[in-house]
């Protein structure tokens, strides 16, 4: 999930990345609700690496509301939000970017997804927030399990949850993060090579990326080019990752 300050928003078109973009409309787009999910969701995994799913079945309330309490976690002052990190690897973080030492203008919150966490210092409501995030993480895995397993549909695996069964296992590792992209100082627009995360590849399976109707996310295609990702904060985009890529090979 991403975020962006209304001053961030205000000021986005000044800032610049090192990297030439251009808007595309050539995304994969996959209705989940359609006979043939499967095999455009294989076509686009083998094409793009990269696709949005509409008809995903969470719900825009829920999203809308633990959006709203993850902006007032973000609103709170530096002290306050410091008492839930550093990130070890889990918690707050600002603008150190896991260990390989990348920085961005940034800050985030990440957590396990099948972990208890001390929600008493996430603000005022810490129940609330602890629900919220528990029903959107619930619906948003049942959405990646569907999308798993229509893709190994797709693939003409017997085994239909082969790869699902690694995100409903207890011991799954998977994350749940929140971007949050704060106002940045008149001083520093002036810095060409500003982002906010910059290049990487993602060690998951998948990655399912919900960000509000802000530009800003940019992918890599295997001519070389990077294009920007039209917003749409009604969707999910879907970004395969390193461990799939293996997994997909290693069925052949």
């Amino acid at each position: 999930m991403v975020l962006l300050s209304k001053a961030t928003t205000e000021q986005y078109s000044y800032i610049k990345n090192c990297m030439p973009t251009k808007f595309s409309s050539t995304i994969p787009i996959v209705d989940l609700s359609k006979p043939d999910a499967k095999t455009l969701i294989v076509k686009a995994c083998e094409e793009f690496g990269f696709f949005k799913v509409i008809n995903h079945g969470v719900s825009m309330e829920a999203i809308s509301e633990l959006e709203y309490e993850a902006f007032k976690f973000f609103s709170m002052s530096l002290n306050e939000k410091e008492k839930v990190g550093p990130p070890n690897p889990f918690g707050y973080g600002s603008k150190k970017i896991g260990h390989n030492g990348d920085v961005g203008w940034i800050e985030y919150l990440l957590l396990n997804t099948n972990q208890e966490h001390n929600f008493s210092v996430y603000g005022k409501n810490p129940e609330k927030f602890r629900c919220l995030l528990n029903s959107y993480m619930s619906s948003v895995r049942k959405m990646a399990c569907e999308i798993l397993e229509l893709m190994a549909e797709g693939l003409k695996i017997q085994q239909k949850d082969v790869f699902s069964k690694l995100l409903m296992d207890k011991q799954s590792d998977s994350i749940f993060r929140v971007n949050h992209y704060p106002a940045c100082p008149e001083m520093t627009l002036n810095d060409q090579n500003l982002i906010g995360f910059g290049e990487h590849t993602d060690p998951q399976i998948i990655s399912l990326l919900r960000s509000n109707n802000t530009s800003g996310l940019q992918i890599y295609l295997r001519d070389g080019n990077w294009i920007s990702v039209p917003p749409d904060d009604k969707s999910f985009f879907i970004n395969v990752g390193d461990s799939l890529q293996v997994q997909h090979k290693a069925c052949y």
